[in-house]
């Protein structure tokens, strides 16, 4: 179980650290309804993201692919990157070095 909070990042979009240490962590971002967004944005972050369930069509600077259920991908730092939700679900993200913005 996280001692970490569940913080709301927008509608239907909810985010939680499962993890942390200066050089990595990993953070659970639950959607709980279809058509709910991951606004576009970038980062100095690496980043891999995990689709533990539901269905999500990304956009990965100019292309856009759908995700579901064990697929796995790696944004590169400063890649500008978001998602809409298909079908409810969980990303697991993990981050290099951690996000000190998500504490």
């Amino acid at each position: 179980m996280s001692l970490f909070p569940i913080v709301s990042t927008g509608e239907n979009v909810t985010r939680q650290v499962l993890s942390d240490h200066p050089d990595l962590m990993t953070v659970a971002f639950r959607f709980a309804a279809s058509g709910a967004i991951g606004a576009l944005h970038s980062h100095t972050h690496v980043q891999s993201t995990y689709i533990e369930s539901g269905r999500f069509r990304f956009t990965l600077g100019d292309t856009e692919q759908e995700f579901g259920p064990g697929d796995s991908f790696v944004i590169p730092s400063g890649q500008t990157h978001g998602c809409v939700c298909l079908v409810p679900g969980t990303l697991v993200d993990s981050f290099t070095p951690r996000r000190d913005d998500f504490l």
